[in-house]
């Protein structure tokens, strides 16, 4: 549930894209962090080939990656904690997904990530999704699109073999917004052995109601942005199985022993149509999912503030407390 489709060419644009953390990318290729006894320069694996990167020595670093998973080159910011390259410690780690129509680079372009997460001990990884609804699609006529599988089989296990985390239950959160909250909430429910952390931020939490409309919203904007007319869930009969294993709703038992956080506005702008049906559909949807956590005896933190479709910083700061209250700590 994110912008409406932009009418302009997107592919190709997508693809040359470097990105702001990369800008300054070309030619600095393994020496990054090789300053650090306490760090290496990343390298390929995992199905990943990199073709783009800058490991600066900063927090923010950025990699772009050749797969088999994704016609073009997805991109990943990955940013690491005040003092990684001498602390020689371990961090957990928070996957934080982007909504439609966005990029990797949505967090700390608009969103002022590196300040948000100053002084905390964890990673933060924010990976490219496109307008792909974190899901390998029923079809694409744009080369494959299997965002599920670049973020889960490949992604993750990369991170993990390239920085100092801790690869374990306790150790990783997952949060988005939008079209990401949605996304966090799927991949914590399917890989219930990953996450003991899920926060949806204005993410939308059930599929079917309303006649299906995220459903449909899912499709035509996957369509439209990043499928060339696919679709996620097919069209016009839906793939009813993949529905059902991606629909917070029908998966209630996999956040049972997990932090689970939710946020949505109360007030979107009924002269800005987008804004209205989106945060309309995603308030309805999580006050169902709410209901539903509690009919199950599922403990949940959720939050109800005015205002429409837009990334709360006060709440991401809340939610940041939460987690590192969860995850395990540095060290």
């Amino acid at each position: 549930m994110d912008n409406p489709p932009n009418t302009g060419p997107t592919f190709s644009r997508r693809r040359l894209l470097t990105g702001i953390a990369g800008a300054a990318a070309v030619g600095t290729l393994a020496g990054g962090l090789a300053g650090s006894s306490a760090a290496h320069a990343a390298g390929d694996g995992h199905g990943l080939r990199i073709v783009d990167r800058n490991e600066n020595g900063g927090r923010l670093q950025y990699f772009r990656f050749a797969t088999d998973a994704i016609e073009w080159d997805p991109a990943v910011n990955v940013l690491l904690p005040d003092g990684y390259h001498t602390s020689g410690k371990r961090y957990p780690v928070l996957y934080l997904l982007h909504g439609g129509n966005s990029d990797f680079r949505s967090f700390h372009m608009h969103d002022n990530i590196i300040n948000l997460t100053a002084g905390r001990e964890l990673i933060v990884v924010m990976p490219d999704a496109s307008t792909g609804w974190y899901s390998n699609p029923v079809s694409t006529n744009s080369g494959p699109r299997n965002w599920e599988t670049f973020h889960m089989a490949q992604l993750l296990p990369w991170i993990e073999q390239n920085f100092r985390t801790f690869p374990e239950y306790n150790g990783r959160a997952v949060a988005g917004f939008s079209m990401g909250g949605f996304g966090a909430l799927k991949y914590a429910a399917k890989y219930y052995g990953h996450f003991c952390s899920v926060s949806s931020h204005s993410g939308p939490a059930s599929l079917r109601r309303d006649a299906g409309l995220v459903v449909h919203w899912a499709n035509a904007t996957s369509a439209a942005l990043d499928l060339g007319g696919g679709t996620v869930y097919g069209a016009p009969l839906w793939d009813e199985a993949r529905v059902t294993a991606d629909n917070p709703m029908e998966r209630l038992p996999s956040y049972h022993n997990k932090r689970v956080f939710l946020a949505a506005g109360t007030s979107p702008d009924p002269i800005n149509w987008f804004d209205y049906v989106n945060e309309t559909q995603v308030l309805a949807g999580q006050r169902e999912f709410r209901a539903a956590l509690g009919g199950a005896g599922i403990p949940h933190e959720w939050h109800e503030l005015p205002g429409g479709h837009f990334f709360r910083h006060e709440m991401f700061v809340q939610d940041l407390n939460g987690m590192l209250g969860r995850l395990r700590r540095a060290g």
